[in-house]
């Protein structure tokens, strides 16, 4: 046998064995006690997959060419750029700042796939008809979640598209854009059935400038309260877009690893749509968190006020705690000091619960992960179904930074917006305290009735020093 078999069995074996730790990690990525086992097994199927590809044939041949064509040195200089890049923004960034850096890793994965293809098309005009189309197909992908994915951490971010953005016809401009995508992949197809490389670089061109521009088109138009959703769409986009990628360079681990991320990333999304309520048809084709919403006048009556003595007094008493956290925690990066607040109450006694909507805060999970950064069991985390039926029975529930995910008009008034959505019953339990900076409506810019109840009060303030100060009372 010789050794270019011999390596081609090699390379095959070590891609089955990448994309079974691929498997079995995302599968232990499902429970909190062994998903950092999960994220270890992912990231050595990486490394595996990493170092295969540098001794595939077509990599090492390129020892013996210059520099500008060794494929080792770009590799390595890729390694190093993004390296320092990466280990930089990770050590700066704030878990505000989390969502705004998932969305552009979902960007930059569409991007990734994006330049691989046309890199392929540059390098390959002779390919295949399926494979050209799979190319395209990949560019279409890769397009949408590139400029999508910016508009999303734009608008997250406060830096870009501050204002709710209307088009006229949006569905009848994505529609055309779309066309005229697919219409520029047939064409790159025919290019390559007929041998015609100016048609195929016509029809390329049309479908990278149509999807980058659909992209854009798609999300600017949504609210930025729906973006936890679009992130979670487009990071089943950028991996869509890897298996597609895999299937034009036949690399079976990229189509795995591609499909884990597509399939979970929609699934995902399917999940985050029934928690607002939503269908995926009304999140591609509805007016999804538009401007049109009515955001409803509200009762007219004043919230109460209440100080963190008395509001310590309470707490003192109760023998039930339930914390929901919204994207105010987060803002005020009080996950550490509602620990400290937890602890204290379990020490006087109290059962302590958080209930956690799925699209509390920014991105999906994103309470999970400011809470398991403070070091809160898992245990104690519990879902809205979960959560619910228990709360008529709890004694306090402290809302932290929500709005939207416990907002009773949902559940009571047709004409809001929030109508429908399942929630976080906190009106039921026997008090509610709000923590809030001020008397706004919040992200979404909906009243909540909810504040205004009289079972609620409110404690006005940063909510660090709020929970650090009610904290000190019990440490009194």
């Amino acid at each position: 046998m010789s050794w270019e078999n011999i390596s081609v069995i090699l390379t095959t074996v070590l891609y089955m064995v990448s994309a079974v730790l691929f498997i079995r990690g995302i599968k232990l990525l499902g429970k909190a006690d062994t998903a950092r086992k999960g994220n270890l097994l992912s990231s050595v199927g990486m490394l595996i997959a990493v170092v295969t590809v540098l001794l595939e044939k077509e990599v090492t041949d390129t020892i013996s060419y210059g520099p500008a064509q060794n494929a080792y040195i770009w590799a390595i200089a890729a390694v190093l750029i993004g390296g320092v890049i990466g280990a930089v923004w990770a050590k700066k960034v704030e878990m505000t700042g989390m969502p705004q850096l998932v969305a552009l890793f979902n960007g930059f994965g569409g991007l990734s796939s994006l330049l691989v293809a046309l890199t392929q098309y540059l390098t390959d005009p002779n390919i295949n008809v399926f494979s050209a189309v799979t190319l395209g197909l990949t560019i279409a992908i890769g397009a949408i979640a590139f400029t999508g994915s910016v508009v999303a951490w734009g608008k997250l971010s406060g830096k870009l598209f501050k204002k709710n953005v209307t088009i006229p016809a949006k569905n009848a401009i994505n529609a055309i854009l779309a066309l005229a995508g697919l219409a520029g992949v047939a064409v790159y197809a025919v290019s390559i059935a007929t041998g015609d490389a100016g048609l195929g670089r016509i029809g390329i061109i049309i479908t990278t400038a149509a999807y980058l521009i659909l992209g854009f088109t798609m999300v600017v138009a949504i609210g930025g309260g729906d973006m936890p959703v679009i992130i979670s769409l487009l990071n089943a986009f950028s991996g869509l877009a890897a298996a597609f990628a895999g299937l034009a360079l036949s690399n079976s681990v990229l189509v795995v690893s591609g499909c884990l991320v597509g399939t979970s990333g929609l699934i995902l999304t399917l999940i985050m749509c029934k928690a607002m309520n939503r269908t995926l048809y009304s999140l591609l084709f509805g007016s999804f968190g538009g401007s049109s919403a009515k955001k409803g006048a509200g009762s007219g009556k004043e919230p109460k006020a209440i100080s963190v003595e008395d509001a310590y007094l309470i707490l003192e008493a109760a023998s039930s705690v339930v914390f929901i956290p919204g994207y105010g925690m987060a803002v005020a990066q009080a996950q550490h000091a509602v620990k400290e607040l937890s602890d204290k109450l379990e020490e006087n006694g109290a059962e302590v619960s958080f209930a956690i909507h799925p699209v509390a805060g920014r991105m999906p999970g994103h309470m999970n992960v400011l809470l398991a950064e403070a070091n809160v069991p898992y245990e104690q985390l519990k879902t809205a179904d979960e959560m619910n039926p228990q709360m008529s029975n709890t004694d306090v529930a402290i809302v932290i930074g929500a709005n939207d995910v416990v907002n009773p008009a949902a559940l009571e008034d047709e004409t809001s917006p929030l109508y429908g959505m399942p929630i976080i019953n906190a009106f039921e339990a026997r008090t509610v305290f709000v923590l809030k900076r001020g008397k706004g409506a919040g992200f979404s810019g909906v009243e909540n009735p909810l504040f205004t109840n009289d079972n609620t009060v409110m404690l006005y303030g940063d909510a660090k020093q709020t929970v650090s100060a009610l904290v000190a009372e019990f440490d009194d």
